[in-house]
């Protein structure tokens, strides 16, 4: 008797606990609405049709771990763990590229100890993601990037605040136990002696540069805000069963699906100017070629690659591209009467390109033209040059110049006079990015009014932090045509969105940049297609973890032309000379730590 009441006191609670889910209805309805289709996999279609009443899927895990970016680096590492039906499921991943404001010719010192902070900032980084994001983030759905960036927001504003007091203590425990300097006796000063004439000192006017700025100091271990960030939209996407490209347009646009979509140009790096080379010219960073508009991604890429091929057939035959031993080992081959092999490429430099160098800016462009000439191409119609001046690294403070070739300096001014002649002299040259430093602002306004109707003048690292953009729109930043945004350390993919609405309301391009130390993550190319880059600064055709960027374009390309929703990109100038100059302008792109 006991056992038969409780059977049926288990079928009461089951029945009720049953038709409180509904379950019977929704049975009824599923076998009523899959039975006139008669599907293959009975229990698949089923297990599809009531997929949609499961409960959402939430974060129950981050993992963070210490991985090797594409040049050898540490970086870290984010993975993504969700509760999916009730079983703990690996949503995606991510890795952060890694970013040095170091220049290329840093003393040694100096490398050494970024390579430590940039090992202790990782280490730093894998403990935040373990332990406290981790618990912080635990129940939040993968699609509520907004909560999950305010999250993330508030604790890194927590570890700066923290920074702050440790500091301030330091601070005050130094100035209690530094002994107060002694007075030192007045120094005498020399009597003249008799019968000489007094030396007059004749002052020169000089018209000194503005000092460097300095660098934004970035928190120990805040790559793991960008990466988690990034990790739980990946996931978001992954989830909602959308492209991360899609998912980040319908972010930026309140969900609404935009109609059209446009691929971002491609700056494709061909020559890596390295400044610390033997020859000359120091004014060239980089060299990258621009397909027209009227191209296709894919068809872009092709003329890329011939040129590519071409320019490197013409340094061989000139003898710019043997190795260091090549002209050692020809000579031995001569004198044996053997034949010389053939001289090996020089290397390829860590963005995906030929390394090599020119006495002045003329042989180089001159070659350009040849080779584009040679496969039946002019610039200017079938390709378009942009060159990366980094110019905060040719600045001689000593002499307040800018060094462009070994032992020739240019003032600020005459700096813009050069870029004038040159682009009136070579008007295939469509971008500059960095021709000056963020700290020659009056020069970035003359060089915009001057050039800008016919060349984007683009801040890289010449750019101040356009988070201070939130706060304060009225500061007194560098005018420029467009910014370049890197997705590293603390930067949140909401800020991403914000940073670009505020680029899109004050009529200035938007240029998504791959930082000097890639992944094999393909992230960044769908952050530029969703937030609608104007321009995607990748490297060059060669290295895997740039390569594989490139791909994913491709791919996007396929995608949307399939879809109908690929939309043709423009060229379009900004006037400066033309228009009063507004009060705000914008240049770089990481939120800057509010930290001393």
């Amino acid at each position: 008797m006991e056992a038969g009441e409780r059977r049926r006191r288990l079928r009461r609670e089951a029945a009720e606990y049953y038709q409180g889910h509904r379950v019977p209805e929704r049975m009824e309805e599923a076998l009523n609405t899959l039975f006139p289709l008669r599907p293959g996999d009975l229990y698949g279609e089923l297990a599809n049709y009531f997929s949609k009443f499961s409960k959402a899927p939430v974060i129950c895990k981050l993992v963070g771990r210490k991985v090797l970016d594409g040049v050898g680096q540490p970086t870290l590492e984010v993975e993504i763990y969700c509760t999916v039906k009730n079983y703990e499921k690996r949503i995606c991943s991510t890795i952060m590229a890694s970013h040095s404001q170091i220049p290329e010719n840093a003393l040694p010192e100096t490398i050494e100890a970024d390579e430590k902070e940039r090992n202790d900032s990782v280490h730093t980084a894998v403990e935040w993601v373990n332990e406290p994001l981790n618990t912080m983030l635990r129940d939040l759905e993968s699609t509520d990037q907004c909560q999950a960036d305010k999250i993330l927001g508030e604790y890194f504003a927590n570890k700066v605040e923290e920074k702050k007091q440790i500091q301030k203590r330091k601070e005050e425990a130094a100035a209690k136990v530094t002994p107060a300097p002694a007075s030192c006796p007045p120094t005498p000063i020399p009597k003249q002696k008799k019968g000489v004439r007094p030396v007059k000192k004749v002052l020169v006017e000089e018209n000194p540069i503005p000092p460097a700025e300095p660098a934004e100091p970035v928190l120990c271990g805040s790559l793991a805000i960008g990466g988690t960030s990034l990790a739980i939209a990946k996931a978001g996407a992954t989830i909602s069963r959308v492209p991360l490209y899609l998912y980040i347009a319908l972010l930026k646009h309140d969900q609404e699906s935009p109609k059209e979509m446009t691929l971002p140009l491609p700056m494709v790096t061909l020559l890596n100017c390295e400044k610390n080379l033997p020859t000359k010219l120091k004014l060239v960073k980089e060299v990258m070629l621009i397909p027209p508009i009227e191209l296709s991604l894919k068809q872009g890429i092709e003329r890329i690659q011939d040129i590519q091929k071409e320019m490197t057939r013409l340094l061989e035959s000139s003898g710019k591209m043997p190795g260091p031993q090549a002209d050692s080992k020809r000579g031995k081959a001569q004198s044996s009467g053997k034949k010389a092999p053939p001289p090996p490429l020089k290397r390829i430099s860590h963005l995906g390109c030929l390394t090599t160098g020119y006495d002045n800016l003329e042989q180089l462009l001159l070659l350009m033209q040849t080779a584009c000439k040679n496969i039946g191409l002019e610039l200017g119609t079938d390709m378009y040059l942009a060159i990366n001046c980094a110019a905060h690294e040719l600045m001689d403070y000593d002499k307040g110049k800018y060094e462009i070739l070994t032992g020739t300096f240019k003032s600020p001014d005459e700096m813009v006079a050069m870029y004038v002649e040159m682009i009136n002299n070579f008007p295939f040259i469509i971008a500059l990015i960095d021709p000056l430093r963020k700290e020659d602002r009056e020069q970035w306004s003359s060089i915009c009014c001057a050039l800008g109707s016919k060349c984007y003048l683009i801040a890289e690292d010449a750019a101040t932090h356009i988070s201070k953009l939130k706060t304060d729109q009225n500061i007194n930043i560098a005018m420029c045509s467009g910014v370049v945004l890197k997705y590293i350390n603390q930067t949140k993919v909401s800020d991403l969105i914000e940073y670009t609405g505020i680029l899109d309301g004050q009529r200035h391009i938007t240029i998504l940049g791959s930082p000097d130390g890639e992944s094999l993550d393909e992230s960044l190319v769908d952050l530029a297609v969703g937030l609608g880059a104007r321009f995607l600064k990748l490297g060059g055709l060669s290295r895997g973890e740039r390569v594989a960027k490139y791909n994913r374009l491709l791919a996007i390309e396929e995608q949307l032309a399939a879809n109908g929703t690929l939309r043709e990109a423009k060229l379009e100038f900004i006037d400066f000379a033309g228009e009063s100059q507004p009060e705000e302008q914008l240049p770089d792109v990481l939120p800057a730590p509010e930290q001393d």
